[in-house]
């Protein structure tokens, strides 16, 4: 029997790779038999996360996410070097938080750009090779994962600019799945609580810890490894009959029919 999560032989473009989620992602797909293009914007982090793993199956792309020009450059070197690509992640994320009222113009576009402007430049410049392959009879189709947030599902104090880009991304999603369903193309979010991420380092101090713990069923936090698990599995032929989900994997952070 073949195993149910197997990425070989795949490329996966995953965005925000140096650290965290982006990079517990870029470590089970190579695990899972994938190659890997990681785009960070910082360097030093980027180069760390992929010096370890085999070199003829990474390629490590240092820039910004809101570039369309680089999405596009590293699209076409992706499938020169690799012949195509099969998978993206738009993971890619940052945060700035202030009360509405407080809140700065630049604050509020440094967020939208990098969740919503940004996922929309690699979501499109992935899908447009996705397309063009199944026009040319390639039947494989791809898969792509947009990560989202409880906070896009129930708000979250002090980041308005945060909950309204992840509430935007399962819009994209879910346009994504209706436009390129017909072509293979699977698009699907996942919606992650907390997880011990750099991000995540305010809700999990002193402060507001017990009062985040006491909403999660499961009581804990997750780690990066243990919520990427999903991810990958979204990746595979183990997911091929969905699309158009958002997946919640928040230990029971936030639950809805």
């Amino acid at each position: 029997m073949e195993p149910m999560v197997s990425l070989e032989g795949r490329t996966i473009v995953v965005t925000g790779a140096g650290q965290g989620i982006g990079r517990a992602i870029t470590d089970l797909a190579v695990g899972l038999g994938a190659n890997v293009v990681g785009i960070d914007l910082n360097q030093d982090t980027l180069l760390a996360a992929m010096e370890t793993l085999p070199s003829e199956r990474v390629i490590p792309v240092v820039g910004s996410v809101v570039d369309a020009e680089l999405a596009a450059r590293t699209v076409d070197g992706a499938v020169e070097r690799f012949g195509a690509i099969h998978g993206l992640v738009n993971n890619a994320g940052i945060t700035r938080p202030a009360m509405i009222e407080k809140m700065t113009t630049k604050q509020w576009q440094d967020v939208i750009d990098v969740h919503l402007t940004g996922t929309f430049h690699w979501l499109q410049a992935v899908g447009r090779h996705m397309v063009e392959r199944a026009k040319a009879g390639d039947t494989d189709g791809g898969a792509i994962v947009n990560i989202s947030s409880d906070a896009g599902r129930k708000g979250a104090v002090g980041q308005i600019n945060y909950a309204a880009a992840k509430a935007g991304l399962m819009g994209m999603t879910m346009t994504a799945a209706r436009e390129w369903g017909k072509y293979n193309i699977r698009t699907n979010s996942v919606c992650f609580g907390v997880v011990e991420t750099p991000m995540t380092e305010v809700v999990r101090g002193e402060k507001f810890r017990d009062g985040m713990l006491a909403q999660i069923p499961l009581g804990r936090w997750s780690t990066p490894e243990e919520v990427v698990r999903t991810v990958c599995f979204l990746l595979s032929d183990g997911a091929s009959y969905i699309t158009g989900q958002h997946l919640a994997v928040n230990g029971g952070f936030h639950i809805s029919l």
